[in-house]
């Protein structure tokens, strides 16, 4: 009887991870004619996010291009690392944003991105949200409080001195989409806990509306709830399940052949300064699939708004830029 019961149990496991794969339609496939673009919010969720499927549309002959819109350079425990330090100065920020920068360059490079196809914008960690709607086109810009900068300071962006206001941010990010020509654009979804990629998702949804293109973004989730994704380990085995924020989303799923996992791993793990402090959670978003929405957010959401729409306590991964 006890046998019975656990090949019962083995049973109903084995269905509900099939169902669980079951139930999501395919993303269309990725043909030689596209020209995909990943809007990263800071150097590592490229990789996160959608690692299997750059590499994937890699290989098959698409063209994908990266934009940053930060580089990371608010991240106070990444600083504290950086600098060997626990009161990390302006300038450590800084060092920081060079450093992940190097790194996002060296993931690229893992998955195959061409070198000129990657854009920095340069915008302010912690503060891509408040740009789109708080200071749009201010007579102030926005000072950061990390790096003591109210303008692109990175020479190697897209538009170094460019403001810190909402106006210079979109008008930089389209110009990277009028560059890429984009047939498919992969964003956070404004449903994330983190501001930064709630805003990058505004940012992307805004722009590529404005386009008449708006069919063309799926959306994705990284800081998706407390303790999501689980488990929190390397098991590419698994199926990625869709995050508490996520729930009520049109999701669809582009699956990872073990090739593909692969290269994921070793992009996500190039991010150096981040895999220090938090690895074991970052690892976790190498799963057998990768799931992107057809939507921004569940009906009735607010995030799309001005108003706060976090629902819990912030985590460590929603400090970190990551």
């Amino acid at each position: 009887m006890k046998r019975r019961l656990i090949w019962i149990s083995l049973l109903f496991a084995l269905c509900a991870e099939t169902s669980a794969d079951a139930a999501f339609p395919e993303l269309r496939p990725i043909t030689p004619d596209d020209s995909i673009l990943v809007v990263s919010p800071h150097p590592d969720d490229e990789s996160l996010c959608c690692g299997g499927i750059i590499h994937s549309a890699r290989t098959v002959g698409a063209k994908v291009a990266i934009v940053w819109v930060t580089l990371g350079d608010g991240f106070k425990w990444d600083a504290m690392v950086v600098e060997k330090t626990v009161r990390p100065r302006a300038g450590s920020y800084i060092d920081l944003a060079h450093a992940r920068q190097s790194e996002a360059r060296a993931a690229a490079a893992i998955l195959n991105v061409d070198a000129d196809s990657l854009f920095f914008l340069g915008y302010p960690d912690r503060g891509v949200l408040r740009l789109l709607f708080d200071y749009y086109h201010p007579n102030t810009p926005w000072r950061s409080r990390f790096t003591g900068a109210n303008s692109v300071v990175y020479e190697d962006a897209v538009d170094p001195g460019a403001e810190y206001d909402g106006e210079d941010l979109v008008r930089d990010f389209t110009s990277v989409v009028e560059r890429v020509k984009p047939t498919l654009v992969l964003a956070a979804s404004p449903q994330d806990t983190h501001p930064d990629h709630r805003g990058s998702g505004i940012l992307a949804w805004r722009v590529m509306t404005a386009r008449g293109e708006h069919d063309r973004v799926r959306y994705w989730i990284v800081h998706g709830g407390h303790g999501w994704p689980k488990p929190r380990a390397y098991r590419p085995e698994l199926a990625q399940t869709v995050a508490p924020r996520g729930l009520g989303m049109r999701w669809e799923q582009f699956a990872l052949d073990r090739e593909a996992a692969k290269v994921k791993l070793a992009a996500v793990q190039a991010h150096r300064t981040q895999t220090k402090v938090m690895g074991r959670v970052m690892e976790s978003y190498v799963r057998s699939i990768e799931l992107f929405s057809r939507t921004p957010v569940p009906p009735r959401s607010v995030c799309t708004h001005p108003e706060p729409c976090e629902f819990e306590n912030g985590s460590l991964m929603e400090e970190s830029g990551l």
